[in-house]
């Protein structure tokens, strides 16, 4: 898919997370719940602000997460 090593910047993972609320909304706005797509990518999102990364390896991202990105870097 693509040539490694392959950073991810965190610019790229907030525009992913944004694309995914837009597409898969909570169901309830009493109850925001993240879908499993924005989830999975909040949790590196996470780590990039509190390490002061700016980003990661494409190849240290589990299947979920690469799935989840993979969709909205086309």
């Amino acid at each position: 898919m693509y040539p490694q090593p392959f950073a991810v910047t965190i610019a790229q993972i907030e525009s992913a997370i944004n694309h995914w609320r837009e597409r898969r909304p909570a169901a309830a706005e009493d109850q925001p719940v993240l879908c499993a797509e924005t989830r999975a990518l909040a949790d590196v999102y996470g780590l990039l602000i509190y390490s002061g990364a700016t980003s990661v390896e494409y190849s240290t991202l589990n299947a979920g997460q690469r799935d989840a990105l993979a969709a909205t870097l086309r």
